[in-house]
């Protein structure tokens, strides 16, 4: 017994040595972090797809650095009966929290991007088709300086990719991304309900 006492400690001590010595995310090798990214264990059942548009180093690192605070933003989107919730702001505890909104998408023409500092934001789209400018911050032209009560700036950029919004995916936005959401797909707009859960960029618990 003595014996089978001692191996099993020295399996946990093994195991705990390895959790150690494990490398933070910052520090995955391009492959890992696509293998995460790829597994969706983070979703925890959510049955929706992340976008490939997302930076999937600065997720897996804040991921795993606030953990709680995704598990329970993704818990939302997972139990919630987003189609009938209330439109306007849900708070999730802490600083995070939720908007649902509802709106006809607009003209490019009419829409700025937008960069957020004290919040990462998930949009997703409950129902409806939209597309979503995105740009790197670094490339894009400020014309209306941050706001830190609205945590928000406003500019343009020469070139972006277009992303297409469907129930069946859902989108990250860094401080480091550049993005204009809302816009019309064809030259009809088509009604359009969506949540945005706002993640906080530190975490002051």
């Amino acid at each position: 017994m003595k014996s089978v006492s001692k191996i099993t400690l020295l399996l946990a001590l093994l195991s705990v040595t390895k959790c150690q010595l494990s490398p933070h995310p910052s520090e995955w090798s391009d492959q890992k972090i696509n293998e995460w990214f790829d597994s969706g264990e983070y979703l925890n059942g959510l049955q929706i797809i992340p976008d490939p548009s997302i930076d999937r180093r600065s997720f897996a690192v804040h991921y795993h650095d606030h953990k709680e605070i995704w598990d329970n933003a993704f818990a939302f989107l997972k139990n919630v009966d987003l189609a009938n919730a209330t439109v306007g702001r849900i708070e999730l505890g802490g600083e995070m929290f939720a908007m649902v909104q509802e709106y006809f998408p607009r003209n490019r023409d009419s829409a700025l991007l937008e960069v957020h500092q004290k919040y990462i934001d998930i949009q997703y789209l409950v129902s409806g088709i939209e597309l979503i400018d995105l740009a790197p911050f670094e490339k894009m032209t400020v014309t209306e300086p941050y706001a830190p009560d609205d945590d928000i700036a406003f500019g343009s950029v020469a070139e972006f990719s277009e992303l297409i919004a469907t129930p069946e995916r859902f989108f990250i936005f860094f401080p480091s991304d550049a993005h204009r959401p809302g816009l019309k797909k064809e030259n009809d707009s088509i009604w359009v309900r969506k949540v945005v859960v706002k993640i906080p960029v530190a975490n002051d618990k």
